[in-house]
């Protein structure tokens, strides 16, 4: 058996964490997606989340989760707003962030630096958490990123995508669509994606209890 899940917020929406997980983390410019959409998805998020809480929620309203979902992946491929990270400087600064720490804070398994938002797959070290990383990760790279565009303001959304993988047919699935992301997206030859898919390896993952999770 699996560690129970337990639910993090600080006020915005849950995240689910768990002891020796694996997650999938998609994090993005505050200006990437339209905000009318992000609040919409973010109240059916919370209602389901209450109901996954109090293990009332059905089938139903796990596929009304999957649904903005999708939603958010092609309208972030589509590369809405300024998409920073078409600056090879900009998107070098978040590459190497987000790889930095590999085997120290987190073992990272894959990971992608899109025009607009990054996408990653990796298991926290002790004492390192989901929300640790995300903070390092994101307030790092608004920094640097702000110095170089000679910007000021929020570089990052505040919340992030995150669901904690079942499985390790689902760990597959979800390596695959993170290195192929940029092919999907239109991108030839994009260089921000790690590990190249010839040294991806197949990584088996406990059985543990999936929650898809915020905007």
């Amino acid at each position: 058996m699996p560690p129970p899940a337990t639910i993090r917020s600080r006020g915005y929406l849950p995240h689910w964490e768990q002891d020796h997980a694996t997650y999938f983390v998609t994090f993005r410019l505050a200006d990437s997606l339209p905000n009318d959409f992000v609040h919409q998805a973010q109240r059916q998020r919370r209602r389901i989340a209450a109901a996954q809480s109090a293990g009332t929620a059905t089938q139903a309203d796990l596929a009304d989760l999957r649904k903005p979902l999708r939603k958010t992946e092609r309208s972030l491929d589509a590369g809405q707003g300024d998409a920073h990270m078409l600056d090879r400087g900009i998107a070098g600064i978040v590459f190497e962030s987000v790889t930095h720490f590999n085997e120290h804070r987190y073992r990272l398994y894959a990971a992608c630096v899109m025009p607009n938002h990054v996408h990653a797959v990796f298991s926290p070290v002790a004492p390192s958490t989901l929300a640790s990383i995300l903070h390092s990760w994101k307030s790092h790279t608004a920094h640097e990123a702000n110095l170089v565009l000679r910007r000021q303001g929020h570089f990052w959304q505040h919340e992030y995508f995150d669901h904690l993988v079942r499985n390790s047919q689902s760990f597959a699935r979800i390596v695959r669509y993170v290195t192929e992301n940029p092919a999907r997206a239109g991108l030839r030859d994009w260089p921000w994606v790690w590990p190249s898919r010839q040294d991806i390896q197949p990584k088996p993952v406990g059985q543990q209890r999936s929650a898809a999770n915020h905007l």
